[in-house]
């Protein structure tokens, strides 16, 4: 059983989802606003994921998913809008949330989206020790660690970072297609206007800088995907 934390103010769409939730199996925690998240993620044993609203009472919830990011960096994050605003979810994204849906949502779309980040992390988890390391020219990455080792510097990286740069480190200097990224890293079918992926790769991008030659490592080729690759010689 999946031990879920819910984080909202609105207290009947809580228990509605809490209800929804425990049905498919899932254990769910419910808090209402930043300050008790923050207490309560500061103790042991720490949820299998987190579903946050954007806006709560005591403070931002784009805010908190900062502070997630630092302190629990591979802790599964889906973030909810009821705004709803392109920028909200391309922040929230930037900012390294694993999903984002808004609201209203499907509570059926909710547990899938929830179930796929959840399968990510458990993959992660679970995988057989070796390799311990990937490696393609410069770069070192532990999907075990979600931490990619360049110069001897460690970068963190969220489970759909990780995910998304195993799954382009497995085919260098190949493209991948958008909807077979999706499928293989994100474990969902990409839909229209779904950015997702744009995001984790600009993500990717910014957290492990261009090649030694100032080429970026991952390029995007016009109606053939992403690629990641070590630059011209």
């Amino acid at each position: 059983m999946s031990h879920v934390l819910l984080v909202d103010d609105d207290k009947e769409l809580c228990n509605l989802l809490s209800s929804w939730l425990e049905q498919d199996g899932f254990q769910v925690e419910s808090l209402h606003d930043t300050q008790s998240a923050l207490q309560r993620l500061a103790v042991k044993p720490l949820p299998e994921a987190v579903v946050l609203d954007v806006m709560l009472p005591d403070g931002n919830g784009l805010e908190l998913l900062r502070t997630l990011r630092t302190t629990h960096a591979g802790l599964p994050v889906l973030m909810l809008s009821a705004r709803g605003e392109p920028t909200d979810r391309i922040l929230g994204l930037e900012l390294g949330a694993d999903d984002y849906l808004s609201k209203p949502c499907d509570p059926r779309e909710l547990t899938a989206r929830l179930k796929a980040v959840l399968r990510r992390s458990q993959a992660s988890e679970e995988r057989p020790a070796p390799p311990v390391l990937l490696r393609y020219a410069d770069l070192e990455y532990s999907p075990a660690r979600g931490i990619a080792i360049l110069n001897g510097e460690e970068v963190s990286l969220t489970v759909s970072e990780g995910k998304i740069l195993e799954v382009l480190l497995s085919q260098p200097e190949e493209p991948i297609e958008k909807h077979e990224l999706t499928e293989r890293a994100l474990d969902r079918k990409l839909t229209l206007y779904d950015r997702s992926i744009d995001m984790h790769i600009s993500n990717l991008r910014r957290k492990l800088g261009p090649n030694a030659n100032g080429e970026p490592r991952i390029i995007s080729i016009r109606g053939r995907g992403y690629l990641y690759t070590r630059g011209a010689s």
